[in-house]
């Protein structure tokens, strides 16, 4: 399996870059096509119940990919409409993990039994923003809806177990967001670091994982113990 934790692989969270197609920055289209075969794909929903919303992601990405010269035999959707079994899993060469709530989505995963159904998947597997927070073995769940700073939120969550890496997207964009009165990184997020190792990283940045070797491309930043370093930049890469 070969796993890619994305941001946003079409563009900036906040609508400052649009790419056409899967966005190339930092070689991702190109990667990816390097390790892509002509098969079959699913998306699979962060907000299952959001019919219209999901079929309309289906199209987007499907036009997304499509004019990126990936050949795909179909492209699936996998809401609370439909449902999977591990055998037709395995017969997918791509899965995507959309972007929306992580604990929405973790709850999903698990009455879906997505992790279980995954373990002996050998396609790639790409997250989107909260599908990339869920792939790891502990999800760290960065407060994002009002009333989600408080302390009774729990903030860690059992994942998928598809990296070791606790990924926070979307940083050029969030990084001055606040909730609930306070700062989501300096107030919240630091605070929750303390013992923790995350990977912010910004749109159009990605973390490959192959044979358990995880390495980013493009501008990352190490949080850790209330301390947050930049690590990579733009068009750079390193192993983490």
């Amino acid at each position: 399996m070969i796993v890619y934790q994305t941001s946003s692989p079409t563009g900036d969270y906040d609508g400052k870059y649009v790419s056409q197609g899967i966005d190339n920055r930092n070689g991702f289209r190109d990667d990816l096509l390097k390790y892509y075969k002509k098969g079959s794909i699913l998306l699979i929903s962060a907000t299952p119940d959001a019919h219209q919303r999901n079929d309309d992601m289906l199209a987007f990405f499907r036009n997304a990919f499509s004019i990126s010269h990936f050949e795909f035999n179909q492209f699936d959707l996998w809401d609370d409409r439909y449902d999977f079994t591990k055998e037709e899993i395995e017969q997918y060469t791509l899965i995507i993990l959309g972007g929306g709530h992580v604990p929405t989505q973790n709850v999903f995963f698990k009455s879906i039994d997505l992790k279980n159904k995954l373990t002996d998947f050998d396609g790639i597997v790409i997250g989107i923003s909260a599908g990339s927070m869920n792939m790891a073995k502990t999800v760290y769940v960065q407060p994002e809806c009002p009333g989600e700073s408080q302390s009774e939120f729990v903030r860690f969550i059992e994942g998928l177990d598809l990296s070791d890496i606790q990924v926070l997207p979307h940083y050029q964009v969030v990084k001055d967001y606040t909730l609930d009165g306070l700062r989501l990184y300096e107030d919240i997020t630091y605070a929750d670091s303390y013992g923790h190792y995350f990977i912010a990283i910004e749109d159009g940045s990605f973390i490959k994982t192959e044979h358990h070797q995880s390495v980013l491309y493009g501008t990352g930043y190490a949080l850790k113990d209330g301390y947050l370093t930049k690590i990579c930049d733009h068009n750079e890469k390193v192993e983490l």
